[in-house]
């Protein structure tokens, strides 16, 4: 092999892993807002046996609420803050006058197909009150730590990015925390093991599902916001974010948190790698193939079987 022909051939496995590198950025990036948005999902599950399909809205009101008290002269760390409260509050409202009256109605509650029906209508809702209050336009927030990218290995990483990883996993660890260290958290993970036995030792589990709400609101919230100064925001982006969050979810292992936070990496990460090598035709499609295939191989998920071994 000739010196130029040496050279050529680096600077092409250079390239190629400069290449690798983006591909599994991106998909890391995307995967941490799936994880976070599943965590939601499996959250309320574990509460309720439930499905909230408004979770995606919760992901959009965060990131919309925060750049309308943005523009309004709010700087940034507070709106921040206040949208997360007031994306959990609508959280809170959900639960109370929509789902817990219909749960625990006179003469039987209602099936979870019919809360599942809820929080669909919900979601319709909110999406629908976003555009009529908020408008249709695209908004970016500010980067929380400037534009600039940062060079690893030829490939370019937002540093944004790293606020999202960051906050990934400051959420796994306050989440372990928050179930094995709280009155509240144990009190989620006995309502999700046997409901009915957690009711005989006296756990409100109308006030458990109340917390599930409010606590996936608050994630989905922070996801939007955290995102928002990388993929815009905008009244109709909780759709499609929400389905990849159940899917998340689902892959790995419904009713477990920390399931949905391995599941989101691995469907980001595979959904960027198909984009990346096959065609970005393809990316919504690696995520339902991926589902259907658990589905039909394990369908306790990936992880589903540990994670009720360990409760």
């Amino acid at each position: 092999m000739t010196k130029s022909a040496a050279v050529r051939h680096a600077e092409l496995g250079t390239a190629s892993v400069a290449e690798f590198l983006q591909f599994l950025f991106s998909g890391i990036t995307v995967g941490a807002i799936y994880a976070l948005v599943g965590v939601g999902f499996a959250i309320i599950y574990s509460a309720s046996n439930v499905i909230n399909f408004a979770q995606g809205e919760f992901v959009m009101l965060g990131g919309m609420a925060t750049m309308f008290l943005l523009s309004g002269g709010e700087p940034l760390w507070l709106a921040a803050l206040l949208a997360i409260v007031i994306t959990a509050a609508i959280g809170l409202a959900l639960n109370k006058f929509a789902v817990e009256p219909a749960a625990h109605r006179r003469g039987g509650g209602a099936s979870v197909v019919t809360l599942i029906i809820i929080t669909i209508g919900a979601s319709i809702f909110i999406r629908g009150a976003a555009e009529v209050l908020l408008g249709k336009d695209s908004h970016r927030l500010p980067a929380f730590s400037g534009d600039q990218p940062i060079d690893i290995f030829g490939a370019k990483l937002d540093p944004q990015v790293l606020w999202v990883l960051g906050a990934l996993a400051l959420a796994v660890v306050g989440l372990r925390w928050f179930f094995a260290r709280t009155r509240l958290g144990k009190a989620m993970l006995a309502t999700s093991c046997n409901r009915l036995a957690a009711e005989l030792v006296g756990i409100d589990v109308r006030m458990i599902l109340l917390a599930s709400f409010g606590l996936s609101a608050a994630l989905g919230a922070l996801a939007g916001i955290l995102t928002a100064p990388i993929t815009l925001t905008r009244y109709d982006i909780g759709i499609m974010l929400g389905l990849k969050g159940f899917c998340a979810a689902i892959l790995g292992g419904l009713g477990s948190p920390f399931g949905a936070v391995a599941g989101g990496l691995l469907l980001g990460i595979a959904e960027a790698m198909a984009a990346g090598y096959l065609s970005s035709a393809y990316k919504d499609v690696v995520a339902f193939v991926i589902i259907l295939a658990v589905l039909f191989l394990a369908p306790g998920g990936l992880f589903g079987a540990k994670a009720t071994e360990r409760v």
